[in-house]
């Protein structure tokens, strides 16, 4: 047992904090993002050096009281960044230096991928992370190297896709994460200048959210606002039109990657120490 609990709050909403949460193998790479799906299940992705480090399980798969469910994907996954679980179950696992999305099975099975693998700029550069629009369009951040964002259909087809390195409106420098809000503007984490851009489901730029120092993960919160983790560390509340309606510190160094679960727990990966933290809404 810890030797103290801790809390925080967020808008109106008070959470327990739960660190390190879950079983998640130590020594086999550091939480770089955390999904759930449908049905409350925890995917976390695990990165590891390819070229060095011993081949593990690159997703764990936690039950919503921590235990471990599954492992999979070490042998197709070579350095896995962030990752999302598609409405029908399916995992998208962005392989960063192997320049491709992948494809999963709720089971782990490959199911194909969007990019060629290990073939720089076609079409990804280094990708960071992926998400969906209502519509079910796919949209990639396509980060270190190339400074876009892509569209994609929901099979996959490209649709286009926008961004240039620069500060200005539409520019990016690091777009290192990406969600739709259920209206369909696209919001992206461009983290090194300390902003998120809002643009039309087309890419035409609308608005800058400032006030977050390097925004790493972007994911959406009840009644259409958005989370926004930074390098403060803060976790952040922001309504749709982009006001601060709280913020909070639960981790140490700053959360990589969020998700928040269907029954309104928000789950955060830590890199620097390497852990899952658990925020648990508490009802007073």
């Amino acid at each position: 047992m810890p030797r103290h609990q801790l809390f925080v709050r967020l808008g109106e909403t008070r959470y327990r904090v739960e660190r390190p949460w879950g079983e998640v193998p130590q020594g086999a790479g550091v939480p770089s993002d955390v999904a759930c799906d449908a049905e409350g299940r925890v995917h976390v992705l695990l990165r590891q050096d390819p070229m060095a480090d011993p081949e593990g399980p690159a997703v764990v798969v936690l039950a919503p009281d921590g235990r471990r469910l599954d492992a999979w994907g070490g042998a197709e996954v070579a350095d896995g960044h962030m990752l999302s679980v598609h409405p029908d179950g399916r995992v998208f696992v962005v392989d960063r230096d192997a320049q491709e999305v992948i494809v999963f099975s709720r089971d782990g099975r490959r199911m194909g991928g969007i990019g060629r693998r290990d073939h720089p700029g076609e079409p990804f550069n280094a990708p960071c992370d992926v998400a969906f629009a209502p519509d079910g369009t796919i949209y990639v951040a396509d980060g270190y190297a190339a400074s876009v964002v892509h569209r994609f259909s929901a099979e996959g087809t490209p649709l286009g896709r926008w961004g240039s390195e620069g500060s200005g409106p539409g520019q990016f420098s690091t777009p290192h994460s990406v969600w739709v809000l259920p209206d369909g503007r696209v919001t992206v984490a461009d983290r090194e200048n300390n902003r998120v851009q809002v643009f039309t489901p087309e890419g035409m730029w609308l608005a800058d959210w400032r006030g977050n120092h390097k925004p790493m993960s972007v994911h959406g919160a009840p009644g259409g606002g958005l989370y926004v983790t930074d390098q403060v560390p803060q976790l952040s509340l922001l309504g749709p039109d982009g006001m601060i309606r709280g913020r909070c510190r639960p981790v140490l160094n700053g959360a990589h990657g969020m998700w928040r679960a269907p029954d309104g727990c928000i789950y955060l990966s830590e890199q620097n120490p390497p852990r899952i933290t658990r925020l648990v809404p508490v009802r007073e």
